[in-house]
């Protein structure tokens, strides 16, 4: 495909790494004016425009602009009937960024991570899931959202990465302090934590821990009548509300 990049962040960056080998024609455009220069100096097939050039030379465009500044750099730009949009904004619905595009067609909102530089990384995304999924579906699992609320509810709920991340850190912490290899305690634990929550869905991998008496299950009940559950809850009751 002929793809286009308006905007260079960190995760439009991720986008191009993680399909810049599949053999792409990709435009990057001169914002991130730093990153831009490295993607083109990293790869063959990425080359640098100007943001209009980038339109012309792309059938896919990808928008990784932030939510605020997108209507007045999209607006001086001239859209064909023909481009494929696919949005990486965060505060702009699908619809929202039809009516930016014009006379382009607005395919898909998708929100990646980092990892998908690498593969293995989700992608939530709403739209066509066909034009993601050709994309990014061969290394990458893609997660199809209804609506935009079902996006927000998405949206609020992979907020959990941080807490659990931070909880790691914590016992990592706790594990450092009392053995010989802090760093390899705390590979240890990314190791558990990520390969024991991608081989088995939450609730069987609970009960599965749940010896009488054990480690697991001492810590969990411990936790929990500490209010961890509820305090989540209210946490991400006041993303959803925006509070």
């Amino acid at each position: 495909m002929r793809i286009g990049i308006i905007g260079t962040g960190t995760i439009a960056s991720a986008v191009v790494r993680g399909i810049a080998q599949d053999g792409h024609r990709i435009t990057v455009s001169e914002r991130s004016a730093g990153n831009a220069a490295a993607l083109a100096a990293e790869f063959e097939n990425v080359h640098v425009a100007p943001n209009q050039g980038v339109l012309d030379a792309s059938e896919v465009v990808f928008l990784g602009l932030m939510a605020e500044v997108a209507a007045d750099i999209l607006g001086q730009l001239r859209f064909r009937p023909e481009h494929r949009v696919i949005t990486l904004m965060a505060g702009r619905s699908l619809s929202e960024v039809g009516k930016l595009v014009e006379p382009a067609l607005a395919e898909a909102i998708m929100m990646p991570f980092p990892g998908v530089a690498d593969g293995g990384s989700p992608i939530m995304m709403q739209g066509n899931a066909a034009l993601v999924r050709e994309i990014f579906g061969a290394r990458n699992p893609v997660f199809e959202l209804e609506s935009p609320a079902e996006m927000e509810a998405y949206l609020c709920a992979q907020a959990v990465l941080s807490p659990v991340t931070r909880m790691v850190e914590d016992a990592a912490r706790w594990l450092g302090a009392r053995v010989s290899d802090a760093e390899q305690g705390e590979r240890f634990l990314r190791a558990l934590v990520a390969s024991s929550l991608q081989a088995s869905a939450c609730a069987p991998l609970i009960q599965a821990l749940n010896t009488p008496g054990g480690y697991n299950q001492r810590l969990r009940q411990h936790m929990e009548q500490s209010g961890m559950g509820q305090a989540l809850s209210q946490g991400l009751d006041k993303l959803e509300s925006g509070r």
